[in-house]
Parts: structure tokens; sequence; C-alpha cells
């Protein structure tokens, strides 16, 4: 073969110095997502995170992945990055948190068809807002081109996070008790769940541009569907601080029954009552448009509620307290009672939300 004729990396579409231009570009992104225990910096074959554990008698670690689903295909027909990597963080750290675990780093990779070095910072800036919005670290990551098997604008992202929570502390099941109050942290929309079945309504069905305003939400398609998940690691951290915390569940895929559910003992059910809270606009311009069943709604989409803590009943009013003085919407969504049926449903929503 003639040197003319020579095949390289370049031709066969991957840039190893668009590559390096991109790390350049978002190492400021990751220097602002740290904690005291990373050592070393971006450009590593791995990440190094110093176990300073003092603090625990019995540390356990826990760890979670997670994606972003199909948000992304919003994020891509808009050109506007900087947010999904927000999304992912809040998918990771929260289900970290559910455990009762304090995030300590993340680690996210990033699949594309071709590197465009602004593309990849504007990525990598989200997922670093997102860990600070955490308290964790951002440790590490890959980009991987992928010409040939993605189209060129085309990318998707996953991470992985970690985190430690000491061995008496783990929340689960077994911590809740008959009479605890159920508490619903408000989400800040349809987080990163539901987005298929959200676009095939809004984009398919009403055929509606993501940049035309739409009056019910008071800015545009577009701007509704990249509204960042909210990340309740902090408050959630908080609370268990300060407060009497059987356990969390972290709303997403399924819904709040099927989420909730997860984390409740054989014998005891939630009841959660739908008069409790209003969902947002969102929620309520899919399920007309799509003529989408409740039920579908409500395995589809969170509704409105985000997290949802379990939480002793003296200490109820404390915790909304708290969560209302962090800028978390809050409010009682329901309580434990024993189940009269120890096989039956853990999780039971009733009654008809207001102006829905």
């Amino acid at each position: 073969m003639s040197e003319s004729t020579s095949a390289t990396y370049a031709a066969a579409g991957v840039s190893i110095d668009a590559g390096d231009q991109a790390v350049e570009l978002l190492k400021p992104h990751a220097a602002r997502a740290t904690r005291p225990e990373v050592l070393g910096g971006v450009g590593g074959f791995a990440g190094l995170f110093s176990l300073k554990l003092d603090r625990w008698k019995e540390p356990v670690l826990a760890s979670s992945t997670d994606g972003v689903g199909t948000k992304i295909a919003i994020a891509q027909a808009l050109d506007k990055h900087d947010t999904v990597g927000i999304d992912l963080v809040g998918m990771v750290v929260d289900d970290l948190v559910v455990t009762g675990a304090e995030p300590l780093f993340m680690q996210d990779y990033i699949a594309i068809g071709k590197v465009v070095p602004e593309k990849i910072a504007a990525l990598v800036g989200g997922i670093a807002e997102g860990c600070v919005q955490a308290g964790c670290a951002l440790l590490g990551g890959e980009t991987a081109e992928h010409p040939g098997l993605m189209g060129e604008h085309d990318y998707d992202i996953s991470g992985t996070g970690v985190g430690v929570v000491e061995a008496s502390a783990i929340l689960g099941p077994e911590r809740v008790r008959p009479s605890d109050v159920v508490i619903a942290l408000g989400s800040t929309g349809l987080h990163s769940n539901g987005y298929s079945l959200a676009r095939h309504v809004l984009l398919d069905i009403a055929r509606m541009s993501l940049e035309g305003h739409v009056e019910e939400f008071g800015r545009t398609l577009g701007e509704e569907l990249l509204e960042p998940t909210k990340i309740y690691a902090k408050d959630c951290l908080a609370l268990m601080a300060e407060t009497e915390v059987r356990t969390f569940a972290h709303v997403t895929g399924g819904g709040l029954e099927a989420n909730l559910a997860r984390v409740m003992p054989r014998g005891l059910v939630a009841h959660l009552e739908r008069g409790s809270w209003n969902p947002a606009a969102v929620f309520a311009v899919i399920g007309q448009l799509g003529k989408v069943e409740q039920a579908e709604m409500e395995k589809t989409f969170n509704m409105g509620v985000g997290m949802v803590a379990i939480i002793a009943r003296d200490d109820a009013d404390r915790a909304l307290a708290m969560l209302t003085a962090r800028h978390v919407p809050s409010w009682v969504l329901g309580e434990i009672r024993p189940a009269e049926d120890a096989d039956g449903p853990r999780a039971i929503l009733s009654g008809d939300h207001p102006r829905f």
C-alpha cells in the first residue's frame, strides 16, 4: 500500500486531536466539582480518592449507575447540552442517598458519533454542576468516539456514583413503622423519566414545536422539557442529621407507587392522598393531548413528586420546616398503616388531584 493511500485513525472518523482539545476545555469544569479526598487531576488512567473515613466506625460503600434516557433527544434537537449532565448526576446520587449514603464521587461515560470539543465541554460542565449541587466530586470519565456506529450528532451519557454510609445508619424497609408520615419533596417537572411517552404525545401527536411558547408553561416547550432534574442529596442528608428518617424513595421510572413500594416492608402500606398536591402543568398537558389514562400517567411520570421521605410522626413538622428553609417544596403526602392484606399493594394512591 502506498503512503498516499495509507489509512489513518482520523480518516476512519476518530480525531485524537479533537479528544485532546475536549479534555483541555473540560478541565475547569472538573476542577469545580471536587472534594478534599480527591488526589491528582484530569488526564490520568484512573481517578484517585483517599478514603478518609475517620468519622465512620463501620463504613459501607454504596454504588449506583444510571443514564438520562431519551431526554437526550431534546437536548440534541435544540443543540443545548449543558443541562443533561445535571440530570445524570441527579439520577445517580439520589439513588445513593436513598440508602442513607453520602455521595463521594461520580464518573461519567460519553459515547458520541463525532467529538466536538465544545459539546463535550458543555456536557461535562453540566455533570460538574450536578456534582457541585450534590456535594460530590467528579473523579473521572471517558469519552468514546463511535463513527459508523452513531450519527455525527448523536451521543449518550451514563454515570456511576459511589457513596458511603455508616452500617448502623443504612436506611431501608425494616425501619418503617405504623403511623410514620410520608412527606413528598416536589419535582421540577418530568426530571429524566417518561420522555419517550412525552415526546410521542407532544411532538408526534400534538405536533408542537420545541421552540414554541406554551402559555401553560410560561416558556417554550423545549425549555420546559430540558428543565434539569432536582438533586435532593444534600436535602436528604440534612433531614437524616436532624430528624428520624426511616427511609427515602427516589421517584423515577415506575412512578410514585412502584418506587415507594420498593422501600416498604411486608405487612405495612403507604396510604397516599392525591388531593394533597396539584401536579405541574406539563403533566396535565401530556395527559390531555395524548388522552393518556391516569394509571398510565402515574406509572410513567413522577407527577410532581421527585423524592419521598418516610419520617417518624414526631419529627414530621420539623422535617417540613427544614425543607421549607432549604427552598424545597414539600408536604404531607400520606401515612403508613398496617396492611389488611400482607401480600397486597404496599403503596396506594387515593382521591383526585385538585384541578387536574
